[in-house]
């Protein structure tokens, strides 16, 4: 059987183009869009005041190695502070833990009230709270954080929401509209349809060399289109 090789590559050609064609278009848009958008704008910096100043007198502080009587497997002290209270954070493998820096008594577990408090504190909109939810399990936009933690939802067109340590209250991340849309935009350019992580998923590499697989067809193409010169014969 005789194949036709500038048909079938033509027709290899037109498919991957248009395979490529409609990816090369995605990224076009979505690379627009985290283009015009500035980065700090995405992350959220404009939401939430600069976290405050830790406390600093620690003369008048329980010194930290008492406590270790009652953690000797803790891996980290550190001095911190729960809203406007100094505290001692010790990390073990039990957990974080903190204790009031002052009497050395342990720290109860934060209430929504008090959650809501220090998510009015840091935030920087309107302070109408729409929602305060404590997950158990990550939403589709806090893949990368291990619950559980605090969800503080704001009012607004760009649904603010802050999510919060349980334990220490301190912020751990923001998100709001725009930032969800660079998220979309983000997972349909690098084609990671379920994790939005991998820039070396195998979707990405199929396009990559279909667009390779179309410019070598193409090149191919051009040149096969060029006219032939025809030998001239020789008189005898």
């Amino acid at each position: 059987m005789h194949i036709r090789w500038p048909l079938l590559i033509r027709r290899v050609h037109k498919w991957l183009a248009l395979f490529v064609g409609i990816q090369a278009l995605i990224w076009t848009a979505t690379g627009m869009y985290m283009v015009a958008v500035h980065i700090d704008y995405i992350h959220g910096d404009h939401l939430v005041r600069a976290a405050r100043q830790p406390f600093r007198n620690v003369a008048e502080l329980t010194p930290p190695t008492s406590l270790l009587v009652s953690n000797p497997a803790a891996k980290e002290v550190r001095l911190s502070s729960l809203f406007v209270q100094p505290v001692w954070r010790i990390a073990s493998p039990e957990g974080l833990k903190l204790f009031d820096a002052r009497s050395g008594s342990p720290m109860p577990r934060l209430t929504k009230t008090q959650i809501e408090a220090a998510a009015r504190d840091i935030y920087t909109g309107d302070p109408s709270i729409v929602s305060t939810k404590l997950l158990t399990a990550a939403p589709l936009e806090m893949q990368t954080r291990k619950p559980p933690y605090w969800q503080v939802e704001f009012e607004g067109w760009n649904r603010p929401t802050l999510y919060l340590d349980p334990i220490t209250g301190e912020l751990i991340s923001r998100r709001h509209a725009l930032w969800r849309v660079f998220d979309f935009a983000w997972m349909l350019h690098i084609m990671d349809y379920s994790e939005r992580q991998n820039v070396n998923n195998p979707l990405l590499r199929v396009a990559t060399w279909s667009a390779v697989a179309m410019a070598l067809a193409g090149a191919f193409l051009l040149i096969w289109s060029f006219p032939k010169k025809k030998k001239k014969k020789r008189i005898a």
